[in-house]
């Protein structure tokens, strides 16, 4: 038996921001929090939000104390303020972080405690209240966190998350027209973030039919359009792919989960404040490389979905190929493809370790079990650019 859990209505597809005015009536809302980036509202994005949801009597409040990677006290800072006011509805504008700090903002401030007393691997609460309804709307192409049910935070070396299904949006709206803007770097971060998703989604233990064809289908969209997108920021056709792809790949990770990549990847942004999409990016084809014999049926099928054939290759054959195609993928565009390519010192290394092998919620999901040599010879690996394999 497998559950499988999704967010309660979604729309998707170019220019599907004209039905928020008529969702945010369905839910009667009146007063409204838009938790959104300083960039998305120096663009003026935050005006096709606002207008319509103004012009049919709604008070909107902007709130934009947010940035990358969100450290703990933004959490808690945000909380505060939705407690202090009397909103009915939170919307979540932007990337990861803005979706993510909009879950929390909506539920943790109507239940009681701090952000902290929530966290997964240090909490104490269990969340109880259902909160105030959301409205999750991506502008980039890469977190899937308008289909899930967490939200993370960056501590002080690494990231933990608030997780639970009350965290899930009442409605998620998905309009790739809003990409548009996103610059070539964030594009390509975040499409890599996305195609680890759907990667993991596949190879994860977790891992059933239904999971298998959403992430078999986001991997093909994505690996198909990243490229172009990253070049060609107004092609909508990539763009539309890429949203596609990344609704998908958030919805077989959310039901399979990831695993070692990103077990890996949160201490990178936690000591070094990389992206999070440029520290999936760059151990991706380290970890996959690693875990390798774990997983050759599952390569192979990936290295099909990004359209190679395998016609003639064995199963060994065409899962090493399929690394090599990952990191040609991230070498196209344009993300490092070693850690000293972040300029990380490889004194780091065992704080890293020391970290990730801390993320034990994901690492159970890897296809191979990683102890903690098998996470430091991938850091190690990540380092020197070789993909390397266990002794």
């Amino acid at each position: 038996m497998h559950k499988l859990t999704f967010a309660p209505t979604s729309y998707i597809g170019w220019g599907c921001l004209s039905v928020l005015p008529d969702e945010v009536k369905r839910l009667q809302a009146k007063k409204i929090l838009i938790v959104t980036d300083p960039f998305l509202l120096k663009l003026g994005i935050t005006d096709t939000i606002e207008k319509p949801l103004q012009q049919m009597g709604c008070t909107t409040d902007i709130y934009t104390d947010v940035e990358p990677e969100p450290p703990l006290e933004i959490g808690e800072r945000l909380v505060a303020y939705t407690r202090s006011h009397e909103f009915d509805l939170v919307i979540g504008l932007g990337g990861g972080s803005a979706l993510d700090l909009a879950k929390i903002a909506a539920v943790l401030s109507m239940n009681d405690g701090n952000v902290s007393d929530y966290l997964n691997l240090s909490g104490n609460r269990t969340i109880t209240d259902k909160g105030l309804p959301k409205i999750l709307i991506p502008t980039t192409s890469g977190t899937g966190s308008e289909v899930t049910n967490i939200s993370v935070l960056s501590l002080d070396t690494t990231k933990d998350v608030v997780t639970h299904d009350f965290l899930l949006a009442d409605v998620a709206i998905v309009d790739p027209e809003l990409t548009i803007t996103l610059p070539p770097k964030v594009t390509a971060a975040t499409g890599v973030d996305a195609l680890t998703h759907a990667i993991e989604a596949y190879v994860s233990k977790n891992a059933n039919p239904i999971t298998d064809s959403l992430a078999f289908k986001a991997i093909q969209l994505i690996s198909g359009a990243i490229r172009t997108a990253v070049k060609d920021g107004e092609n909508k056709q990539a763009r539309s792919d890429m949203s596609y792809g990344s609704y998908l790949a958030g919805l077989a990770f959310f039901n399979a989960g990831v695993a070692g990549v990103h077990a890996l990847a949160y201490p990178l942004g936690g000591q070094f404040h990389i992206a999070h999409g440029d520290s999936n990016a760059v151990l991706l084809p380290y970890v996959m490389g690693y875990i390798r014999i774990s997983c050759e049926e599952q390569l192979k099928h990936i290295l099909e979905a990004m359209g190679s054939s395998t016609v003639g290759q064995t199963q060994e054959e065409a899962s090493y190929t399929c690394i090599n195609k990952l990191e040609e993928l991230v070498n196209d565009v344009g993300i490092p493809s070693t850690l000293k390519g972040f300029n990380i010192p490889i004194e780091s290394l065992e704080a890293l370790t020391d970290d990730a092998i801390k993320q034990t919620r994901i690492l159970a999901r890897s296809p191979m079990e990683l102890k903690r040599d098998d996470i430091f010879a991938i850091y190690k690996s990540a380092f020197e650019g070789v993909v390397v394999e266990p002794h």
